[in-house]
């Protein structure tokens, strides 16, 4: 153990994550990769990602509908879909960039685009026919099928994404760099083997963290300048 005091700090949106780590009013936070990328433009190149899960080397994104007809990406075209929050990586950035690089145009080609404001969200406009279709991060979509609260005889998954870096457990710059070590490693070194280790990273629903840096979001930087979302 570190030994540290640690005070959580909950904020209402993705935006304020942002600022709250801009603005040194956090030390720590857990960002989505477009969320990270946000915060390291925001913060002038200040914001380091220590580590992520080692399921975000390869995070993926899963398409679902309750509309029998829809099975392929194209589709969709015609359709209604809701993405998640505007900010999200695996629930509006990277399903975006999949949809433009298979020459589907969201802005143009969709009957109506929705923002549900969360994955679980998504699911339950798919669920209730509020839209034709939406776009979750696929753990949250594993986790609901696991625990019965989806009806997958009605709700199915017909396309899951390539696999992208997502979220992080970033810091800001000014953290000592000494204090940054030790944090990285109280991450890497959570044990499955350890109950303690167990129920930490079954909080995350992770396996086991591994390092990350900040080179391993260009992509996702990319896609978000591609997309007109990162000015």
């Amino acid at each position: 153990t570190l030994g540290m005091k640690v005070e959580f700090t909950p904020v209402t949106d993705y935006a304020a994550s942002v600022e709250a780590l801009a603005n040194k009013q956090v030390d720590l936070a857990w960002y989505g990769g477009f969320t990270f990328v946000q915060a390291n433009v925001r913060s002038g190149g200040k914001a380091i990602p220590l580590v992520q899960r080692e399921e975000d080397e390869k995070f993926r994104s899963v398409f679902i509908t309750s509309d029998p007809g829809i099975k392929t990406l194209a589709d969709l075209k015609g359709k209604s879909v809701s993405f998640g929050s505007p900010s999200s990586t695996s629930g509006h950035l990277m399903p975006r960039s999949f949809l433009l690089q298979a020459n589907i145009d969201p802005d143009k080609d969709f009957k109506r685009v929705a923002f549900s404001g969360a994955h679980d969200a998504t699911i339950a406009a798919v669920a209730a026919g509020k839209v034709e279709a939406g776009v979750l991060n696929i753990s949250v979509w594993e986790k609901f099928v696991a625990d019965g609260k989806v009806d997958t005889t009605k709700v199915k998954a017909f396309f899951t994404t390539p696999g992208f870096f997502d979220y992080n457990w970033t810091v800001h710059a000014d953290m000592p760099a000494a204090q940054r070590e030790k944090l990285t490693q109280a991450f890497l070194s959570l044990d499955r083997s350890t109950a303690e280790g167990r129920e930490i990273l079954d909080l995350q629903r992770a396996t086991r963290f591994i390092a990350t840096k900040a080179d391993n979001y260009k992509s996702i930087e990319q896609a978000a300048r591609s997309a007109g979302l990162l000015k």
